[in-house]
Formats: structure tokens, sequence, C-alpha cells
């Protein structure tokens, strides 16, 4: 299950360069075999050190990491919603993504003209916030239509529950608040994930900055309104300089290294996005190794072990028996699997066993 985003901006705010850079660190297509990847869809690998220790002690004859997949979404502009630009054809592009990722200007730059004349995080992301609104009350509505004649002419129960909680979404999005303002119970919740709405979706603001800032970037004002922002409405906000990602995706992996010491930056701006990704959607990892591959595999926390072997397959999934597993920390301390048995650190987990995050895992099936 590759990880999805959607990345929504507007003009002149940087959007365009940080996609360049995605696209630079796209994984090869043979690493990326179940997807023709579109011109407005970027793949990236996920940076795990496990799964590189992994292969320096296997040897596989092939890594391959989780994946994350991009979708850039063109042209969105204020009124988008109302045929303004090309962003409202678009959105339907990101209606199936996990989350949402927001580019947001932090930079003057005299020399790049502002689509709306300054610079204003906190305007630019209503600005944004809004049409993801206008959209999702377009579906709403839409949605309403069809059901509530069914639901006043049968009486029907299930018809009927559905109506009042659209309805109460649609109050919440005239108001100009996002879907998941709404209180709502788990089944609720559920039942709104057919919809793929827009502003159901998690967000992740990502505060753009420039080459001079991005190493302390809580010195720079405009992050600090967008943290604020971000704190107040249930987000993450991640600072990057999409002009260094650029830049990085260009490098190899030792003048990448070397360039990022010299920046003072821990890691790049495109990983911490992605780890916050996984953080807030409850995304885990585990792993696979042998002579012939090495592979991370990505999971939502709480997953048995049925349903991860599901992952890799439906019919491990179907047909399965057991896993035999084991800690990666076990692999890297005592660096093969003969060690590891001669430990007593193998265990055998059956259909109830929730697979935890790191672990190294090989299923038993039979169909």
């Amino acid at each position: 299950m590759a990880l999805t985003a959607g990345i929504v901006g507007l003009p002149n705010v940087g959007k365009s360069t940080l996609f360049n850079a995605i696209t630079k660190s796209q994984v090869e297509a043979a690493n990326y075999p179940f997807a023709t990847i579109s011109p407005n869809v970027g793949v990236v690998e996920v940076p795990d050190a496990r799964l590189d220790r992994l292969s320096a002690l296997f040897h596989p004859k092939k890594t391959i990491h989780a994946t994350f997949e991009f979708t850039d979404i063109a042209g969105l502009v204020k009124g988008a919603s109302k045929g303004e630009g090309l962003g409202n054809q678009f959105l339907s592009n990101i209606r199936l993504t996990d989350a949402i990722c927001h580019v947001v200007r932090c930079f003057d730059d005299s020399d790049i003209t502002h689509v709306e004349g300054s610079v204003d995080p906190i305007r630019d992301i209503e600005i944004i916030n809004l049409e993801l609104i206008m959209a999702d009350l377009q579906t709403v509505e839409n949605r309403l239509g069809k059901i509530e004649r069914k639901a006043m002419t049968n009486k029907d129960k299930e018809a009927m529950a559905e109506v009042e909680l659209l309805r109460r979404v649609k109050e919440a999005l005239e108001g100009e608040k996002p879907a998941q303002s709404v209180e709502m119970d788990k089944e609720e919740r559920l039942q709104m994930k057919n919809y793929n709405l827009l502003t159901m979706k998690p967000m992740i603001y990502i505060a753009n900055m420039s080459e001079e800032e991005i190493a302390a970037p809580q010195d720079n004002a405009y992050f600090k309104l967008v943290k604020e922002y971000a704190a107040a409405h249930n987000s993450e906000v991640v600072p990057i300089c999409a002009k260094v990602e650029e830049e990085l995706s260009s490098l190899s992996k030792e003048e990448k290294d070397a360039f990022m010491q010299e920046m003072e930056m821990g890691e790049s701006g495109l990983d911490q996005v992605i780890k916050t990704a996984y953080r807030i959607l409850d995304l885990c990892t585990f792993l696979t190794a042998g002579e012939d591959e090495c592979r991370a595999w990505t999971f939502r926390k709480g997953m048995s072990a049925p349903q991860c072997a599901g992952v890799i397959h439906t019919d491990f999934q179907k047909g399965f028996i057991r896993a035999e597993t084991y800690r990666f920390e076990d692999i890297d301390e005592l660096e093969n699997e003969h060690a590891i048995k001669e430990a007593g650190r193998l265990r055998l987990e059956g259909k109830d066993y929730i697979v935890q995050d790191g672990d190294v895992l090989h299923f038993r099936f039979n169909v």
C-alpha cells in the first residue's frame, strides 16, 4: 500500500519547485511495478535505515523501499470552485489520496510576484481551504440530491441516517468550516470515508522558506504564524526550502549528506514530510528479508499478521498459517538468522498477532 498525498498551493509559492524535486528523486519503474506513473504524479522512496541495514547483511538481488506517491494539483487559484483557473477539475485527482500537503509561501522575494500581491501565509491557507470546502459542498449536495428522496419515500432507516449526517456536514461547509470539524461517532466517520471529502483528510502545511532561513525556521515570522494556525486546526507543519530540495534531488547520496551537513540539516524536508504523514496516518513498516529481496512494507497500526500478509498478496492472507518473526533490533545485534534462532528470539505467531513496527516477517501460507 503506497502512501498517497495531494500537493496543493497557490501559484508562485514553490509548489512546482518542490514537485520538480520529487520527480527528480522518483523511484525506478522496476521498483514500482504496479502502476503507470502519470505526469502529475511523483513516486519517491520512504527512507528507512533499517532496510539499508538488512540489505547490508543479506546482500539481496533487490532492495525495495516502501513508496510515497505525490499528486500535483495544478492551477488552483482563488475562485477555482466557481470555475476560475484549472483547479476545480483537478481536485478530483486527490480525492483518493490519504493526506493533503499544502505548500505555503514563507519567504520574501521581490523578483517572485505573489498572485495576491503580498506575502501572507494565513490568507493563502484560507483561500485554498475555502476552495476545498466549496468542492466538498458540491459533493455533499450532489449526494443529498440522490438520497433524500429515497429516505423520505421509503422511510429507509439507513438512508435517513445518511441524510441527517450529510445535512450536518453541509451546514458546517456552508459556514466555511471543514467536514472534519463536525462531531461524529466512529461509525459516522467510517461512512464519511465513502465520500472522499477533501476536508476530512489530514492536512500537512509545508512552510516554504529561503535557503538562508531553513537552518533556523523558528526565527521565520511567517513560519511562526503557520505553526500557530496548524496547531489551532489539529494539523501539522513542516518547514522546507523547495529550492534546496530541488538541489538535493540531483546529488548522489555522498554529495547529499555533505550538502545537508553544510546546511546544518538533520534530514531533508521531503523526508520530514513523509515521516509526518506516517505519524498522523498511524502507519508503520514491517520488513521482509532474504537473498532474493529485502523489502519494506507499509501497514496501518493495529493490523493483524494475516492482514499484513495480505499487504504482500491476497493469497498470503487467504491461506495464512503462521508468521515467523523477529525484531529488527535482533538482526541488527546478532547479524544473521541462525544466531537469532540459537538465541531463542525467533517467534512463531498466529492469526491473532498484532504486527509491530520494525517486525521482520516470513509468512507461511497454503492456498
